[in-house]
């Protein structure tokens, strides 16, 4: 039987309401920029030039994301979350200041590094200072705080980037962080009075080296394959040959270091194990859709950016109101039953979508992301809060991390993936200008997607079985 939560104990008027709505601010410069940029790709090509780098944009975001969660989050564990959230938000704030003033695709390139840099910080933190001041069973409940804020953003975020590429302003999708910035930064700094503890750590600085080296090498490889040069080429080797030593080395440096960047010992645990692969999957999957799609509905039918932002608005609303609910769910069935019915809802609107792609409508295209958010919103919470409950306070950041990290490398590689098949396929037709190449690249994207969601769903299949009683007693912090 589940413990039962006051709402007004946890709302935004009650004594912690101040650090929660800091945190759901914070939340939001994440949660828009996740979607307001991908309706704008082509307008920005357009400006810059160089269609074939645009999945880049995405690409070395995630990849500064994911490299720098596990760092942050260790650093969270010895000097506290508050410094590390405020670095980020600041961080975030710098790259989108730069982003504005980009002159060339490879300068909005690197400022989108800066800006991943900040949002490996943000995200990751705000999940961790939930963990550390509400109980498992409020956590059912916060979550649809949090929730409303993704929210309302897969609704503005799309919007504001159709409405910025129709006016030819699209610089202003980056401008818009500057307030949200400063005052998220501003309510965290006042609000929210930190109890640490006083465990110093050491921070693994080779295998960040070495982690980065290896995601890069490989990534480089899959979208400059068969683009900048050939798949079977001098320069394919070195990057897949130095990226494939690099993560080796990594894991070996790993198994060996006091305190790792990556803790391998804890994805011995088959808990985190299975949940983290979840959440690769799950990155994956939400990349392939939002980075596509707009640019699939507007090369194929020539519509709006606008009309075709409807899709990933779709996609990122149906997750909210998901993850909103799902609390009662795993409440009641347990974390493992409900992600399975989460990542099955998602692969059947995968398979579906890779079904249908060759006759591009962008109705239909919105009800099967919106199931496809849907599926995915029962599946990303339940795994993150069931690895959190798993740990105290000391292990809960890297666990936070590793949860963090493990979404963002999938996001990273699966736009790595999805790009290296789309830029295959247009260079085998007439070009990024034709209608027709266009739609036969984003059949071939989504038929890997629909590849990824039966592969997250079988690794949901062997999460450890959970008693509904074990939920609802944590203390928090």
């Amino acid at each position: 039987m589940t413990a039962s939560v006051d709402r007004a104990s946890i709302g935004l008027r009650s004594p912690r309401g101040p650090i929660l709505g800091a945190l759901m601010l914070a939340t939001g410069l994440i949660a828009i920029d996740a979607t307001i940029l991908a309706t704008a790709v082509p307008s920005i090509v357009r400006d810059l030039g160089s269609y074939q780098q645009f999945p880049w944009l995405f690409s070395v975001y995630l990849l500064a994301q994911a490299v720098s969660v596990p760092i942050y989050s260790r650093f969270a564990d010895t000097v506290g979350r508050k410094p590390i959230i405020l670095l980020g938000i600041a961080l975030f704030l710098l790259g989108s200041i730069l982003c504005g003033f980009a002159w060339s695709m490879p300068a909005l390139i690197v400022f989108r590094i800066i800006q991943g840099l900040g949002a490996g910080a943000v995200a990751p933190m705000a999940m961790t200072i939930v963990g550390d001041i509400y109980t498992v069973a409020e956590r059912a409940k916060v979550q649809g705080y949090i929730a409303s804020v993704w929210a309302i953003s897969s609704v503005v975020g799309p919007a504001l980037g159709g409405i910025f590429a129709q006016l030819d302003a699209w610089r202003w999708i980056f401008w818009v962080n500057i307030p949200l910035c400063l005052i998220a930064a501003w309510m965290l700094q006042i609000k929210y009075k930190e109890q640490k503890q006083t465990e110093r750590h050491r921070i693994d600085y080779a295998g960040a080296v070495l982690l980065t080296v290896g995601l890069t090498g490989l990534i480089l490889g899959m979208l400059e394959g068969g683009n900048a040069w050939a798949w079977i080429s001098v320069q394919s080797a070195l990057c897949f040959g130095i990226g494939i030593v690099a993560l080796v080395l990594f894991a070996m440096v790993e198994r060996r270091v006091a305190e790792p960047i990556v803790d391998l010992r804890l994805a011995a645990r088959p808990l985190i194990l299975t949940t983290t692969l979840v959440s690769l999957g799950v990155g994956a999957l939400m990349i392939g859709v939002t980075s596509f799609a707009p640019a699939y509905l507007e090369g194929s039918l020539g519509i709006a950016p606008l009309l075709s932002g409807l899709a990933v608005a779709a996609l990122t609303l149906g997750w909210p109101i998901a993850a909103a609910n799902v609390g009662r769910l795993y409440l009641r069935i347990g974390f493992r039953r409900t992600t399975l019915i989460g990542m099955s809802i998602a692969s059947v609107a995968a398979i579906v979508l890779a079904s249908v792609s060759a006759w591009p409508n962008p109705w239909v295209l919105s009800l099967i992301a919106f199931v496809l958010g849907f599926g995915l919103g029962w599946s990303a919470a339940p795994t993150l809060i069931a690895a959190q409950s798993s740990v105290g306070w000391g292990e809960r950041g890297a666990v936070t991390g590793m949860n963090a990290f493990a979404r963002s490398a999938g996001s990273a590689v699966g736009v790595a993936v999805f790009g290296a098949i789309s830029n295959a396929a247009i260079a085998q037709g007439a070009g990024p200008d034709d209608p027709d190449t266009i739609i036969h690249a984003s059949v071939w994207v989504f038929v890997a997607v629909a590849v990824t969601a039966l592969l997250t769903l079988l690794a949901a299949a062997f999460m450890p079985k959970d008693k509904v009683e074990d939920h609802s007693g944590e203390p928090a912090a």
